[in-house]
């Protein structure tokens, strides 16, 4: 883990209350694997700082997706080209890809593209098949359908990957929940990785059709210290308490008990 003030190479409202944040952050750039986050110091009167997932690697580049939810995001949302902002991290556990996997499912709900990304960059650069279904209110909401390219030097999605789009209102692709079309995507299926709200994980958990599949989830919940010190993350699980910024964030879909 690394403590680091890190130069800001852009900030960027990609879509409205949503930022793209680069940095300078070679030694977290080096060591993160897809799942992982930072923390993200937000100064002022924020005391704690914010866990956010690893977005993008490039070179000693990291990339951070978030939206404006409170003080401290809408503080970081503010911050300039040139300015720093201090990282802590790679923290908690990312992915766990079995090295025989060939065919991969991705489920993102809303800003649950945000690490999703990075794994489908990786996984797909690696020469895995990859599907990512991708689920939002509206059209303008898909980031990985509406996002203007020229914010992304490859393109979003990563080349490679096939997306398929739902919206609540039938906008673009799929009218209705990203979870619907699970099923429709599973044959061949080696392994299934998901980041998205509380009620898509609890639908999953009710599909048969995920029964005795490796369906790994990255969990969005509130932090405080982010290393396993506060317990204010603590959740159930079948193996008894565990603390999401250290056991996890990602866990397999049998161990939560939702």
């Amino acid at each position: 883990m690394n403590q680091l003030k890190c130069p800001v190479v852009s900030n960027i409202e990609v879509l409205p209350d949503v930022y793209l944040m680069w940095l300078e952050a070679p030694p977290i750039a080096g060591e993160a694997r897809p799942g992982q986050f930072v923390t993200a110091g937000c100064g002022g009167d924020t005391y704690l700082p914010r866990p956010l997932s690893v977005h993008r690697i490039d070179g000693g580049q990291l990339a951070l997706l978030f939206s404006v939810v409170g003080k401290g995001t809408g503080r970081l949302s503010q911050v300039k080209k040139g300015d720093t902002v201090s990282l802590f991290g790679p923290l908690g556990n990312g992915f766990i890809l079995d090295e025989k996997a060939r065919n991969l499912l991705l489920v993102a709900g809303g800003m649950g593209i945000a690490p999703l990304h990075f794994l489908a960059e990786t996984v797909a650069g690696a020469g895995k098949k990859v599907t990512l279904i991708t689920g939002a209110r509206s059209r303008e909401c898909l980031l990985p359908v509406s996002l203007p390219q020229k914010y992304y030097e490859k393109g979003l999605p990563p080349a490679g990957v096939n997306v398929v789009a739902a919206t609540d209102d039938g906008s673009e692709g799929f009218k209705g929940l990203a979870t619907k079309l699970i099923p429709n995507y599973l044959k061949g299926i080696d392994q299934v990785f998901a980041c998205g709200p509380t009620a898509m994980y609890k639908s999953m958990a009710k599909m048969p059709e995920l029964k005795g599949k490796d369906v790994q989830l990255s969990l969005e919940i509130m932090m405080g210290c982010g290393v396993g010190v506060c317990y204010g993350c603590t959740i159930k699980t079948r193996k008894g308490l565990k603390q999401v910024c250290k056991d996890g964030p990602v866990f397999r879909m049998g161990e939560i008990i939702f």
